[in-house]
């Protein structure tokens, strides 16, 4: 006769689940495959690869000024940032000097890239968590609402909303025009004003306190044991910001603090990022209130693909972007375009961490997690 097995009721079975690549809160095309017993999560898997377009090789093929466009693609919610780490690659090799006004105008894109960035994570994160948080969808709202400010100015700039080609080997492709001044920091006050709306949603509301204190927890030593950059290092106590610790693009004129919390966790990561929102509109008005005369690039505007060209060498360089750390290995031959080329995409070293952090929550705390930790899955890929 067969065997007959009692059915277990205790709930020690295990499940294996696909979370992804096509849940909406995989925050773009990641596959998470969770062991779980009832609903907690014992054993992770992380699947990548999905949106993996070529772009190191790309860069072998392209001329410098080409490249910085697709550069753009990597973290495309932040492509100011993927831009400057090519672009100063470059000029680090040849020794390009770029002129003080061009860096001023790269802080003033970059920073006012960090605050649309978060705008899109803030509001995405919420939404994913949706109950009680307006429904989510209220605050994702509002946050869209500010982002599509900030993208007014850069499609007042170059004449594009998401992906810029603005920075060029030599400095940048565009002076700001006239007026723009003035609507970028009557942006920044909005946006500085409605930062308040966000935080009147969400503190001392009891179903996000429960969703993100205590969930997540990176300890100090296992961020720097994993490499996580960015918000989530300095969430987890670290004191390091590029901007502060390695100075570039004239960062050392502005006056402005680096947020660092102690706890670790998602609740952690969004008090980091609110202050940091606080701080980018700050150096922001600083640069626009000190931005010097001269010249916009140390190059004459791009005519041809063969118009820069870039010693042999090799050099590494490095940006603090929204989600942490963006570098960009370069090795040059002296033709028009690089010999090599190695991304460092702040996204895929913080995804590292996810397996030391999902064992022992829940299927919803994940949702919670992944949001915090605010991956584009462009600079993931590649």
């Amino acid at each position: 006769m067969a065997e007959v097995r009692a059915i277990d009721y205790t709930g020690s079975e295990r499940l294996t689940m696909n979370m992804g690549p096509q849940h909406p809160s995989a925050h773009g095309v990641f596959r998470a495959i969770l062991t779980l017993e009832g609903e907690k999560i014992v054993g992770v898997d992380a699947v990548i690869g999905y949106l993996h377009r070529c772009h190191e090789k790309l860069a072998e093929n392209l001329a410098y000024v080409q490249y910085p466009s697709i550069a753009s693609k990597t973290d495309y919610v932040a492509a100011m940032a993927s831009e400057l780490a090519y672009v100063m690659a470059a000029e680090k090799i040849a020794q390009f000097e770029v002129p003080k006004r061009a860096q001023y105008l790269r802080v003033i894109v970059n920073e006012l890239q960090r605050i649309a960035s978060h705008c899109l994570w803030l509001g995405t994160w919420c939404l994913d968590m949706g109950g009680a948080l307006g429904g989510g969808t209220s605050i994702f709202l509002y946050c869209i609402r500010e982002r599509e400010l900030v993208l007014d100015l850069f499609e007042s700039l170059v004449g594009a909303r998401l992906l810029y080609g603005f920075h060029q080997v030599g400095g940048v492709r565009y002076d700001i025009p006239a007026g723009w001044a003035d609507q970028c920091r009557t942006t920044l006050n909005t946006i500085e004003q409605r930062l308040h709306e966000y935080e009147a949603m969400l503190h001392d509301n009891a179903f996000f306190e429960a969703r993100t204190r205590g969930v997540g927890v990176i300890s100090s030593a296992l961020a720097q044991d994993v490499g996580v950059c960015g918000p989530l290092l300095r969430a987890s106590g670290v004191n390091f910001d590029l901007r502060k610790n390695v100075p570039y693009s004239s960062y050392e004129d502005f006056q402005f603090k680096v947020p660092v919390e102690q706890e670790g966790d998602c609740h952690a990561r969004y008090r980091v990022r609110m202050v940091e929102f606080r701080e980018s509109i700050k150096i922001v008005r600083q640069a626009l209130d000190s931005l010097p005369e001269g010249p916009i690039s140390s190059r004459p505007g791009v005519k041809s693909l063969g118009q820069v060209r870039v010693p042999k060498g090799e050099a590494y360089a490095r940006v603090e972007g929204p989600r942490g750390e963006v570098g960009c290995y370069l090795v040059a031959d002296g033709s028009q375009k690089p010999y090599r080329m190695k991304w460092r995409g702040a996204s895929f070293s913080n995804l590292a961490v996810l397996p030391y952090i999902l064992p022992g929550v829940t299927v919803a705390d994940v949702v919670a997690i992944m949001g915090s930790v605010d991956p584009v899955f462009g600079e993931v890929d590649r």
